[in-house]
């Protein structure tokens, strides 16, 4: 039982309470992915199939991460199969793939992502002659995502509100529309790869009966984070067995704008008669000051479980406080700070610099730029390039020559003198009315789909996308352009590297499983990309929004912003009420991505939509304690009604 020293009393006893529903309360640092992953483990030592056991988490990074753990766990041990480890959205599709045929969903579909989805409403929303400025696209798709995981059908939905104000009503003659193409692009969108298998598996008791026989031993990873249809797909797969296990942490439950339901986990024990409840309290990650500080900050919430995080770790350097006088300065003191942390030797991979809202980091990265320091910006998404989401629609084209949308965007990357009045009639079934020169070049192009098509179910996923850049004309286009076309161009050869994931599955298989990571893939699955051909590892500080930042750790922390009405948020001059608990437990989330430097700035001056505000310091520093705080008075300046030795007490 070797795998089992060096877990701690409550690590030890969660990983060996394998029957009945379970609920692990698991603080920032306490090592709940050993956890998970031993438990895992533990359960295949037992002679449980590891085919009979699922765990499921939010990122593809974090599913990445733990079905790593578990092959290293595992390391000669003969399996006839691997445990189903995904994120909700890759449960979603191995279910609709598995058994979807039932509710009408064909075996391979592809999957919009937002931009797909904005584009078709705004079609609708066009077609019903309604402005974008009396009602946006992203605002209808909004409704759309919100009813759907609320378990409402278009029909349900149109049933309901079609008689009600204008903007339910014409979203609901929009969303008809919607699901209308989509079943024509035989696509799905996020949202649909929750609520379907919900649908289906209360809907289809057989296909529910084979679910819950083939996954016997569930695990939910950061419970806090699941909506109620992640919660119901947990419970229906759950039903027979009761092997539920979640883990979780409502002190870093962020995302209840998004429909996160915290009270999942604080309820857990109410909505699963006799369950066990194991808490675990050791920070293995932070510094006592940093555990201590964090303890302060969330202990003013009063709607959470007690829980008080401990650590054997060093007391450690203590918390830096640095007020700036505007943005710009605030930016180049950060800059300057991690400069002098390199020079000690730091990587600059190593830190972190986390910001409450997207605006703030464009003077983070003029800070960072004007000293030299290497960095990378989560947020700019590698799939939502415009030269990736080209090659990604000449794949899915290849698979399936009747897309529409794909095809659109294929003509044009790169343009083949198919012009957008041909498309039209393509488009509307009119192909009798081209033009004979018309008719030629669109043959010429459907030949060439047809061709790399015929490639689809012989090469891996890797070698499939290279034939697609080939084939397709974009590295002729893009290899020998300009500088921009040339980045483009490799971001394209990229795009191959990160498909070698995949070319373990055969053919078809692989290059499915390829587009449908594409298609759900975060912000975080940046960091795991690949080195560009003939470049060293990616390396530099990391730029990130807090909400980003969550599950991740670095050695040093920065936290700009730290001001009153930007974190907390409140709106900054909107209507937008924050829940300030939330706003508490996401400052919570960034002080414990920190192990042994914390810095937190704020800027006297803050221009927000072109006007300065003058600010004060965030009521969150009072809540951590003094004598864990240092002030940073590099500039020695007073501004205003405070100076910077005020700020401790606010």
């Amino acid at each position: 039982m070797n795998y089992l020293d060096g877990l701690n009393a409550a690590q030890a006893q969660a990983v060996q309470s394998t029957e009945g529903p379970v609920s692990v309360i698991a603080g920032a640092g306490s090592g709940k992915t050993r956890v998970l992953t031993t438990r895992i483990y533990h359960l295949i030592r037992k002679g449980i199939p590891a085919n009979e056991i699922l765990a499921v988490t939010f990122t593809n990074k974090a599913a990445r991460e733990m079905r790593e753990r578990v092959r290293a766990m595992l390391g000669d041990v003969a399996l006839n199969d691997t445990p189903f480890i995904a994120t909700f959205h890759g449960l979603g599709r191995e279910l609709l793939e598995s058994y979807g045929k039932v509710i009408g969903v064909p075996r391979y579909f592809s999957v919009y992502d937002r931009d797909d989805s904005e584009k078709v409403v705004a079609s609708a929303l066009k077609a019903l002659d309604v402005e974008t400025k009396e009602l946006s696209p992203r605002a209808v798709l909004g409704r759309i995502s919100r009813a759907k995981g609320e378990g409402l059908r278009a029909s349900d939905y149109h049933e309901r509100h079609g008689r009600s104000s204008f903007g339910n009503r014409i979203t609901s003659e929009v969303w008809l529309r919607y699901e209308k193409t989509l079943a024509a692009e035989k696509a799905l969108d996020f949202d649909d790869l929750i609520a379907l298998p919900v649908h289906m598996l209360e809907e289809h008791a057989d296909v529910r009966a084979r679910a819950q026989e083939r996954w016997r031993y569930i695990h939910i990873d950061e419970y806090q984070d699941t909506n109620n249809l992640q919660e119901k797909l947990a419970g229906l797969l759950a039903e027979k067995h009761r092997n539920i296990f979640v883990v979780g942490d409502g002190d870093q439950a962020i995302y209840g704008w998004r429909g996160a339901k915290m009270e999942n986990i604080l309820n857990f024990e109410k909505r699963n008669p006799g369950a066990e409840t194991i808490v675990l309290e050791h920070n293995y990650r932070s510094t006592r000051n940093l555990v201590d500080a964090a303890n302060g900050v969330i202990e003013k919430n009063k709607n959470r479980k007690n829980k008080i995080s401990t650590t054997e770790n060093a007391r450690g350097e203590p918390i830096v406080i640095h007020i700036a006088v505007n943005a710009e300065d605030e930016a180049h003191w950060i800059a300057h700070k991690i400069r002098d942390l390199m020079r000690d030797g730091t990587k600059p991979e190593q830190v972190a610099i986390l910001f409450r809202t997207n605006f703030q980091s464009r003077a983070l990265e003029e800070g960072l730029l004007h000293a030299g320091i290497p960095y990378k910006l989560l947020g700019t998404h590698f799939f939502a390039r415009k030269e990736i989401k080209d090659v990604l629609a000449w794949i899915r084209l290849a698979l399936d020559p009747t897309r529409q949308v794909d095809m659109v965007r294929a003509v044009a990357s790169p343009p083949r003198g198919i012009g957008k009045v041909t498309l039209g009639k393509l488009v509307a079934g009119q192909r009798e009315s081209l033009r004979s020169s018309e008719r030629s070049k669109v043959e010429t192009f459907e030949k060439l789909v047809a061709e790399i098509g015929r490639a689809v179910d012989s090469l891996c996923a890797s070698e499939f996308v290279k034939l697609v850049i080939e084939k397709s004309g974009m590295r002729a286009a893009l290899a020998e352009g300009n500088e921009e076309e040339r980045e483009r161009f490799e971001n394209i050869e990229e795009l191959a590297s990160v498909a070698t994931r995949h070319d373990g599955l055969p053919g078809r298989e692989g290059i499915a499983a390829f587009l449908a990571d594409a298609a759900l893939s975060s912000d975080q699955d940046e960091m795991d990309l690949p080195a560009k051909a003939g470049q060293k590892e990616k390396g530099g500080v990391t730029l990130m929004t807090v909400h980003a930042a969550k599950g991740l750790e670095f050695d040093t922390v920065f936290v700009s912003g730290m001001e009153e009405g930007l974190f907390p948020h409140h709106g900054m001059g909107n209507d937008v009420n924050r829940d300030e608990e939330e706003e508490r437990r996401l400052f919570y989330v960034a002080m414990t991505r920190a192990k042994t430097r914390l810095f937190l700035t704020l800027a006297r001056i803050r221009k927000i939509y072109g006007s300065d505000f003058l600010s004060e310091p965030s009521s969150f520093l009072a809540d951590i304690d003094n004598t864990l705080l240092l002030l940073d008075e590099t500039t020695g300046e007073s501004f205003g009604s405070y100076s910077s030795e005020d700020v401790i007490e606010v």
